[in-house]
């Protein structure tokens, strides 16, 4: 029973969907050795629509319910896919590797500050605060510690503040489906919206980047094979945290200063040239400070 229990709690599932994202920066390195950025994203969100929807019961009510309230899954799949997704691939070209990572990883920050602006239930407190010092404290740390910053060019500022424009977009999209009052079924809410910003991430690269038709060698299928699966079974179990009553985005984003951590520890895995260093370990130190600071404060609600 409490291992039951501890299967369906959010942290559980939080922290399962984190790892699964973790992967996700190896494979795109992989996959985009062979394809341009737009189709490449744009096929991966359509496919991983598509694995999501012969797990849906009662699929036919489900589209029913679909149909009903296409626009906001139309909203949804608009700015949690092609548009965030598409300032994530812009914002990366365009600054070094780490100041990017730095970037994207302080998301939960700006999650935060839009969940407290826009949702009156989820207000910073001292203690969330102090959380998100800490895991900013802890990406910082290991981004210096992993790579020199470097500069990129001299669109590297533009570079920074479209990264900045992709994590205010990815609060906003994880509003947009906390909030929902049609209660559209969560595993019906991802298919669509990654269906529908994969197809308009794939035009976009039609548009700008032109068609590659390939042939691909085996790893590139490897590496969408498993982005596919990683982004439906995470965004779907996130999709489902999101609508849980009492859980707050700003908590449950909290859980994603694991994604750095874990790209890390997988780059020293997997990469040849990537070692642990001590100031690697000290980031990593303060981000699991971080998120027990949290949820202790999480803890006290009975969440």
């Amino acid at each position: 029973m409490k291992l039951k229990l501890l299967i369906r709690s959010t942290s559980f599932l939080a922290i399962i969907a984190c790892v699964l994202w973790a992967t996700a920066f190896v494979a795109i390195k992989i996959g985009l050795q062979y394809n341009m950025p737009f189709q490449f994203a744009g096929i991966r969100f359509f496919i991983s629509g598509l694995l999501i929807i012969p797990f849906i019961p009662n699929l036919k009510d489900k589209m029913l319910i679909a149909k009903q309230n296409f626009p906001k899954i139309l909203l949804v799949g608009f700015v949690q896919t092609f548009l965030q997704y598409s300032f994530f691939y812009k914002g990366m070209n365009m600054v070094p590797g780490a100041l990017g990572a730095m970037i994207i990883g302080s998301g939960p920050l700006f999650v935060a500050v839009v969940a407290h602006l826009l949702m009156p239930n989820d207000k910073l407190t001292r203690r969330k605060v102090i959380s998100i010092v800490l895991g900013l404290m802890g990406i910082v740390i290991i981004s210096f510690g992993r790579n020199k910053m470097g500069v990129a060019g001299p669109l590297v500022s533009i570079g920074i503040l479209i990264l900045i424009g992709n994590n205010i977009l990815g609060g906003l999209g994880n509003i947009l489906v906390a909030s929902d009052k049609r209660r559209i079924p969560p595993l019906v809410f991802s298919s669509l919206s990654m269906i529908i910003g994969g197809v308009s991430l794939f035009i976009l690269g039609l548009v700008t980047e032109g068609y590659q038709a390939g042939p691909f060698p085996t790893e590139y299928y490897l590496s969408l094979g498993w982005l596919s699966f990683l982004s439906a079974a995470a965004f779907s179990i996130w999709y489902t945290l999101l609508r849980r009553p009492g859980v707050k985005v700003s908590d449950l984003n909290m859980w994603k200063f694991i994604v750095p951590l874990l790209g890390a520890v997988l780059s020293w895995i997997l990469l040849p040239d990537e070692n642990p260093t001590f100031l690697a370990i000290v980031g990593m130190v303060l981000i699991a400070l971080s998120l027990v600071a949290l949820n202790w404060q999480i803890k006290k609600r009975g969440l």
